[in-house]
């Protein structure tokens, strides 16, 4: 493997605040994207001119793109640089948004929407990149501000697209995010330094393609499972072809001078345990995103129903994004205190507990809020302290492939809680009007897995070792970006 170069940062004439902020704002587009067609989901087989199974694709896709674009970028970064890789990913925004906007076709579509998603390579690269250019006694912060906004992008979208789509044309929700990403680009150009962290390597291609097709095959046959049934060839055979396929690419990685995912670092027990708790708390994440929406807009002739309309709702689930933002810097201090790991703990626990809440609180749309906010700030502290043990225990020339592997996890486990999440739904249902519909103890079912899946995440963390407890292999260079 190619022996690493040193770090070092060419000056800037932007203090680390704005670095930081331009680097949020990144981060932060990039995540809406996963939320923004939820609004016009139920519309698309009409605006598309398609069936209703062709049209889901417009969220799988993006999810996909995302999840296996995340360890990808990661890697590209530590090989070529991560201002490069960050400039690439805004650029895929904006043009995967401007194809979305000019057209009313399913296939020229979904590769707006695969674009956009790609676009989310944008995260890991700038939580890595943080890490390097922010003042020694700001770097906790700057992480756990930065890794916030994939919980945050998420949660915002859904208000901003519902009331976008509502007031004027869903195209309009294109033109948006192309907007954004024009001022994510131009930001990331000017205000972001140039890091020289590259450790050039060779461009491990057939790597990328077996990752991709591993991983697409597995998340396609989970997220499918409930439309295409769970014993379906269709599902099994897509998942155990995608098991398959991985399963040859890690033998394949294992045996290759420049891997994509280095496995020998990703099964050091601190990143091993801290990913599986990843995927955990990015369940306990999606499942309050998926669940609370349904049940705020049942009718209320159901007699649990709240009645919301999509806009209404969405207004009721932003405080949940924004309370992930305001625990960052809590986050940061309680890393700051007590360490990373039972920080982590401390974030799952909170989890759990919004959904204890909901199970008791369901009666009125602020009940609800109320609950999300709890494990929304759980959330917040929790994706905060992920990258920051990740980082402390792998090498500088691999902090992006590693916390892009990271970012996987959390994208598996929010795949994952989709399809767990649909089956309970409609395991147990009612009839209304004609239309079948989940009852009311299909909702508590999902709030008491959602709760057992976050109590999960910090069980995990008791086993991942002290910070002493395993030595990094190659010792971490810190560096400071100057003041203008």
């Amino acid at each position: 493997m190619t022996s690493p170069s040193p770090l070092a940062t060419s000056p800037s004439r932007f203090s680390p605040a704005l670095v930081i902020a331009t680097l949020c704002l990144g981060s932060l587009s990039g995540a809406v994207m996963q939320s923004l067609v939820i609004p016009i989901q139920g519309q698309l087989p009409r605006l598309l001119g398609t069936d209703a199974g062709s049209a889901s694709w417009a969220i799988t896709a993006t999810l996909l793109a995302a999840a296996i674009t995340m360890p990808v970028s990661g890697r590209l970064a530590d090989l070529f640089g991560k201002k490069q890789v960050l400039i690439v990913s805004a650029a895929l925004l904006f043009v995967g948004s401007v194809v979305a906007a000019l057209t009313s076709s399913l296939v020229p579509f979904l590769i707006g929407r695969v674009l956009q998603g790609m676009a989310m390579g944008y995260i890991p690269v700038a939580i890595s990149m943080v890490r390097e250019i922010a003042p020694r006694e700001r770097q906790a912060g700057a992480v756990a501000a930065v890794s916030a906004t994939m919980g945050v992008g998420g949660g915002l979208g859904l208000p901003l697209s519902a009331w976008i789509a509502q007031d004027y044309s869903w195209h309009g929700l294109f033109w948006f995010s192309a907007g954004l990403a024009v001022l994510v680009l131009i930001t990331t150009v000017v205000v972001v330094p140039t890091v020289h962290d590259a450790y050039p390597a060779h461009i491990n291609i057939p790597g990328i393609i077996g990752l991709a097709a591993g991983l697409s095959a597995v998340l396609i046959g989970v997220s499918k499972g409930s439309q295409w049934g769970w014993g379906s060839g269709s599902t099994l055979g897509s998942i155990a072809a995608g098991v398959v396929v991985l399963l040859v690419w890690g033998v394949y990685q294992l045996h290759h001078d420049d891997p994509i995912v280095d496995l020998r670092t990703t099964v050091r027990r601190p990143v091993l345990f801290t990913n599986i708790a990843a995927l955990l708390i990015g369940f306990g994440m999606m499942a309050q995103a998926i669940v609370l929406p349904q049940l705020l807009e049942m009718p209320e002739a159901t007699g649990y129903g709240l009645g919301q309309t999509l806009l209404q709702t969405g207004l009721w689930m932003a405080p949940g994004g924004l309370m992930m933002m305001v625990f960052a810097p809590v986050s940061s201090r309680l890393i700051n205190g007590i360490g990373a790991k039972p920080t982590l703990a401390i974030g799952a626990v909170v989890t759990g507990a919004g959904y204890v809440v909901a199970t008791g609180l369901m009666q009125a749309p602020w009940q609800l809020m109320v609950a999300s906010l709890v494990a929304s700030a759980g959330v917040g502290i929790g994706y905060a302290a992920m990258p920051t043990l990740i980082l402390d225990n792998v090498p500088a020339h691999e902090a992006g492939a590693s916390v892009g592997v990271n970012g996987l996890m959390r994208s598996v486990g929010t795949t994952v809680a989709g399809a767990v999440m649909a089956a309970i739904l409609t395991s147990r249902t009612i009839s209304l009007g004609g239309h079948i519909i989940p009852d009311e103890t299909a909702f508590r079912i999902c709030f008491v897995v959602g709760a057992g899946a976050a109590f999960a995440g910090a069980l995990v963390c008791l086993f991942i070792p002290g910070k002493n407890a395993e030595q990094v292999a190659e010792p971490r260079r810190g560096m400071v970006l100057a003041d203008a």
